[in-house]
């Protein structure tokens, strides 16, 4: 069954401005108090289960596009737990646990595969899915039948040009230093789903998709026959350690990898490090959203909101005591993450998070409390979802999206804001996406990473 939106292209974008500009729309949920007797019981906590949603669940009889936004917020916490989950050895859920159980082992998400281990030099054909990918050569020097269960390979440092990037997106800005001065990193992992089309169709080298030669069209999930179609995942990662404590983050090892074919003058390094996860973004094609549901999720500390009073002693991104710091602006030239220490990055977030979500936050807070006290989860927290208002828009191609803006403080630091073609927007950036033959590669730059 296709979700229907009861409103205009037009109406749709006076609501995705409204929640932009933080107008809320609907109220918030209230415990209603009788006039002579005692409020009723509370809402029921949400229910934390492994499934993926495929589809949004539309409450209520006449759904409004606020209704609908609280609705994909759901949609997203459903999909932050179930990615979360404590994960079998070939990467499905284990039922037998919750999310927070078996703290700091591998998850869900962590089964998908790196983007690095697609794309490789040469367009050579890669591992088959589950098979163990080929470490660079200054990796070798460690040991791997030593290596923690799950250790990632980081490499990439930001959306920026000529620095170990593995991003194409048209934003130039820079990598994110952490209090500890050194820089973060982050990954992207797509889904078996994703890999799959990728491999079936050679997307993974240029000869490839020139000889594919279409735009490309991801599987999406299909809710009638509970098929999970692509998802991707972007994570951002900050080294454990200093003004890092590792029991307030969701933890890996990293084998963190300075490459020099990708930025001049750095040297080639490969350092075995505990990391801990600042932030999390999920894209996921639906049967009823082909432009995506894009999800964000980051850690409670990463940033105070502009124009309010910080309310911590410390932060991941953000220093309450620097009285000349300059706010959301990238560090200066030349970018070398092998330098012992940088002066640490200045951010704030632009557009507040919603009460609305604060709200649903707390709710899921609480829920992973319950299930697993101490759960190391209820320190991620969700900035908001983009989803179309207008998916068969024949005016806008990107759906009409609502809220207009989303940014990850973590992953779009410094392009935050409200201006058209300048601020992130997950939609109106990935729409610009193409392979390396200029074919629209559906909503990702990663096509085009093919050699």
């Amino acid at each position: 069954m296709k979700t229907q939106y009861p409103f205009s292209r037009a109406q749709g974008k006076y609501f995705a401005w409204a929640l932009l500009c933080g107008i809320s729309l609907f109220p918030m949920a209230q415990v209603l108090v009788a006039a002579d007797g005692p409020s009723t019981a509370p809402p029921p906590l949400p229910v934390l289960t492994p499934q993926i949603p495929l589809e949004i669940t539309v409450t209520g009889s006449k759904p409004t596009l606020a209704s609908l936004q609280h609705d994909f917020d759901v949609f997203s916490w459903q999909s932050f737990v179930a990615l979360n989950w404590p994960a079998n050895p070939d990467g499905s859920p284990n039922i037998n646990l919750t999310i927070g159980q078996a703290t700091n082992a591998p998850v869900v998400w962590e089964s998908y595969r790196e983007s690095r281990t697609i794309f490789l030099p040469g367009g050579a054909t890669p591992a088959k899915w589950g098979e163990e990918s080929p470490l660079p050569p200054v990796c070798k020097n460690i040991d791997a039948k030593h290596l923690p269960a799950g250790t990632m390979l980081l490499t990439q440092v930001g959306k920026t040009p000529n620095v170990l990037d593995e991003s194409g997106e048209p934003f130039k800005t820079g990598p994110l230093i952490d209090q500890n001065g050194q820089y973060a990193r982050f990954s992207i992992m797509t889904n078996y789903a994703m890999f799959n089309y990728i491999v079936t169709y050679k997307l993974y080298s240029k000869d490839g998709q020139k000889a594919f030669n279409a735009d490309a069209n991801f599987p999406s999930s299909q809710a009638s026959t509970q098929q999970v179609g692509s998802i991707m995942i972007k994570t951002a990662w900050v080294k454990m350690g200093g003004k890092y404590d590792p029991s307030k983050f969701y933890t890996n090892y990293a084998l963190v990898y300075d490459d020099p074919q990708e930025h001049a003058g750095v040297k080639p390094s490969c350092v075995l490090e505990q990391v801990g996860l600042v932030g999390f973004h999920i894209a996921h094609k639906t049967a009823d959203e082909p432009q995506w549901i894009w999800s964000t999720f980051e850690h409670v500390d990463n940033v105070p909101t502009m124009g309010e009073k910080p309310t911590l002693t410390a932060y991941n991104f953000f220093d309450p005591h620097c009285k000349d710091c300059k706010i959301n602006q990238p560090p200066p030239r030349p970018w070398n993450p092998g330098t012992s220490y940088t002066k640490p990055s200045q951010v704030e977030r632009v557009i507040p998070i919603t009460p609305e979500a604060q709200q649903l936050n707390e709710a899921y807070h609480q829920a992973l409390a319950a299930a697993v006290p101490g759960s190391v989860w209820v320190n991620y927290e969700l900035v908001s979802t983009q989803w179309p208002t207008d998916a068969k828009s024949k005016i806008d191609p990107t759906g009409v999206p609502a809220p207009s803006f989303l940014a990850n403080t973590t992953l779009e630091s410094y392009i935050q804001g409200r201006v058209k073609q300048t601020s992130s927007s997950c939609m109106a950036c990935h729409n610009n996406a193409t392979s390396t033959t200029g074919n629209f590669s559906d909503f990702t730059y990663l096509l085009q990473r093919a050699q």
